[in-house]
């Protein structure tokens, strides 16, 4: 972890900012809970030739259980799997949470000339349907989202963190990834990208820390503390 100096020089007005979506952003399964999608997407999978294991019986996350389906199952499997979570995350993004001082960051880091994308295992359908909600599509240069029925991609792979870097035209270096899970910070290490760990749970401060994260933050407010040290 290094001093709040340390942070703001990640968050410097000549760096590229990307976001993950899930946490940094909003808490997107407040309301439609990610439990339940799961539960809803292992139903599915009980109807394709797949043998549902113990382990997918009791997944939580319905981006692990696409990631199951895209280890074990049929291409046809996986596109089923991955339509039904796309309706599933555009509906849950309508009761989405807000993470707290997430809407400041983004629009200091715009007022600054810090270009921002937000770089996701959600779909890019649901991303731009929560920021267009909240009136911040404006302030987000691009959104990579998952790559379609190809859950291999997903974060810890570093290609779509690879991929906004590029659409920059710089290097890794010059960007900076905030990411509130382990997928996060591996990738963004793969990448060769700087990682913020945004810890919003008290539990993930150690793992965090000892995976090599740049800084380790528990709230978003220091982020934009950070950023406006750079004012003039």
């Amino acid at each position: 972890m290094t001093t709040q100096g340390g942070l703001a020089d990640l968050l410097a007005p000549n760096r590229r900012l990307l976001l993950d979506f899930d946490g940094p952003v909003c808490s997107v399964f407040a309301g439609y809970t990610a439990p339940a999608i799961a539960s809803e997407l292992v139903e599915l999978v009980r109807r394709t030739p797949l043998n549902v294991s113990k382990s997918l019986e009791e997944e939580s996350d319905p981006l692990e259980v696409l990631r199951w389906v895209g280890t074990n199952g049929s291409p046809s499997a996986v596109c089923i799997v991955e339509e039904a979570l796309c309706a599933a995350e555009l509906r849950a993004v309508e009761s989405a949470e807000a993470t707290p001082f997430a809407r400041e960051v983004i629009i200091t880091a715009f007022e600054l000339g810090l270009r921002v994308a937000i770089v996701s295992n959600n779909s890019a359908a649901a991303i731009n349907a929560y920021l267009e909600q909240h009136q911040l599509a404006d302030y987000i240069l691009m959104i990579v989202g998952r790559a379609y029925a190809e859950p291999d991609l997903m974060k810890p792979n570093p290609a779509p963190i690879l991929r906004a870097v590029h659409s920059f035209g710089v290097g890794p270096a010059d960007c900076v990834l905030i990411g509130d899970s382990m997928t996060d910070i591996q990738g963004a290490r793969a990448a060769g990208v700087p990682v913020i760990g945004y810890a919003n749970r008290p539990h993930k401060v150690a793992p965090f820390t000892a995976a090599g994260t740049d800084v380790v933050v528990t709230s978003m407010k220091a982020i934009v503390q950070a950023m406006t040290q750079h004012r003039a």
